[in-house]
């Protein structure tokens, strides 16, 4: 695959990213894409390697290597390099629904897995997959293909985000009658209003979405499912539910001073932007704003840094986000080899922009929240931060992080925003359809099934398998697709 010394001929090149200070002054996509003939050196430096672990999908020492949707990297990177982009399309949709949206926002495991990372730089999977995608919405090639025959088959999905879209359209290509039930105003769950636009703009989104629709899929907005939507009905109504309603509970913080004006969970804020931004272009006070305030971010992952980001767009008098695990090493670890996924410390984007307008780095590691202070209007004004230290406990053997002594201090702070993770499906859904749910509060299932204890009733994505990747999410709403069609029909050939 590829070129046989194209490794050895072409440099890594990456898409060059808008300088920091000039992309915070709007809330759009800052990556410039790599010319078409640029892109095709990158395909060309795929190796043809005799085992290609960017495609594996497979777990190495507890965590991920390759792509979990098990894409046909290598096929692809020859085929773009020979020119050939429409059959490169054809390849890439064989295994996943939405390119567009892996090739925007996924952290690449594939890369991470790639077998010219061993000694160099890995090929650039990511930008290739998006330069393929791209190019057939560009000429005509992503469109509609309506099914020629139906089922006669009924399917709900309850839950507009990557997963319950990937199995609505792998259901509705087998000629099932798919409606998906959300119960926001906008079709995409966590891809419209978990990740900001400057990651995912919404029109990208939309344009798949009205693929769906052309090829059949129906979609009713505003509908609550276990709140205005009976599950009674759709169970009566539907031949099979499927719920993929994400992990949307926030996990909270119990430090003193909670109650105060000013803390919100990260979800909220990063909702309230992006509604407002495509309702009223950021009309004030029609969003949780970040402006002239003191913002402490409480949580180190994705999410935590996309509320830095937007934080800084908003501008934001400062910003902090705190981290309550110690800093990853800059390099692989000994024991942290490859293929394994790399355990190092990244700076995102929203990290590169803070640095670059307050002159550091916003995270602060081994530490958390002690107390919210208030004034005496009960707004929040500052936090007592508390300084951690990993220790091991004798009882499980887990490595936990202990309060330090005497370590206290207190920052500004005008605006709290709670990144800690999510804790699972929301119990509403879960308890009108009468669904057992495991200790994380995710609907249970047999290992590696979708069904649940519930006839006609199944479910995928973050709501099974808990917080995860919007890559799972699709490999489980295809994988439930996969069941839900053999249980209808007694075969399936997705």
């Amino acid at each position: 695959m590829g070129k046989p010394t194209g490794f050895l001929e072409f440099q890594r090149e990456n898409a060059e990213a808008v300088a920091p200070k000039e992309r915070i002054e709007n809330f759009d996509e800052f990556h410039i894409p790599l010319s078409r003939e640029k892109q095709q050196e990158q395909g060309a430096r795929c190796m043809a390697c005799g085992v290609p672990f960017c495609q594996s999908g497979m777990v190495i020492g507890g965590m991920v290597s390759g792509c979990p949707l098990n894409n046909l990297i290598p096929e692809w990177n020859d085929l773009i390099y020979t020119g050939n982009w429409e059959q490169a399309y054809n390849r890439l949709r064989k295994t996943n629904n939405f390119p567009e949206f892996t090739g925007r926002v996924c952290p690449a495991l594939c890369e991470a897995a790639c077998t010219c990372g061993v000694h160099g730089d890995p090929v650039t999977v990511k930008q290739n997959e998006y330069g393929i995608v791209e190019y057939a919405y560009e000429q005509g090639i992503a469109k509609a293909h309506i099914p020629a025959v139906r089922t006669g088959k009924k399917i709900a999905v309850v839950g507009s985000g990557p997963s319950g879209l990937a199995a609505a359209d792998q259901l509705n290509q087998r000629g099932h009658s798919v409606t998906v039930f959300e119960r926001s105003d906008r079709v995409g769950g966590l891809l419209m209003y978990g990740i900001p636009n400057m990651k995912l703009e919404k029109h990208i989104i939309e344009r798949r979405i009205e693929i769906m629709k052309e090829e059949g899929v129906l979609f009713e907005t505003g509908k609550n499912v276990g709140e205005n939507v009976e599950a009674e009905k759709l169970l009566k109504d539907f031949d099979i539910v499927i719920l993929a309603c994400g992990a949307s509970q926030p996990r909270d913080i119990s430090a003193e001073g909670r109650d105060a004006k000013g803390i919100y969970f990260a979800v909220d804020f990063l909702t309230s932007t992006t509604k407002s931004l495509l309702d009223k272009d950021l009309a004030e006070g029609t969003f949780i704003s970040a402006k002239n305030k003191h913002v402490v971010i409480i949580g180190g992952g994705d999410t935590g840094n996309d509320c830095v980001g937007t934080a800084v767009r908003h501008g934001a008098k400062s910003v902090l986000q705190l981290e309550m695990m110690p800093k990853l090493p800059d390099e692989r670890a000994e024991n942290n080899p490859w293929p394994q996924w790399a355990r190092v410390c990244k700076t995102d984007y929203g990290q590169e922009e803070a640095a670059a307008v307050f002159g550091a780095d916003p995270r602060v590691y081994q530490t958390t929240v002690k107390e919210f202070v208030k004034d005496k209007r009960g707004n929040l004004k500052q936090l007592v931060l508390v300084k951690l230290e990993p220790t091991v406990d004798k009882k499980t053997g887990r490595t936990v992080m202990k309060e330090i002594k005497d370590s206290e201090y207190t920052v500004p702070a005008n605006l709290a925003l709670i990144a800690a993770g999510f804790l699972g499906s929301e119990s509403y859904v879960t308890k009108a359809f009468g669904v057992e749910t495991d200790g994380r509060s995710n609907v249970k299932t047999e290992a590696g099934k979708y069904s649940t204890n519930i006839p006609k009733v199944f479910t995928c994505g973050d709501m099974h398998r808990g917080q995860s990747l919007v890559v799972w999410a699709i490999k489980e709403g295809r994988e439930c697709a996969k069941e839900v069609d053999k249980a209808l029909l007694g075969y399936t050939n997705l």
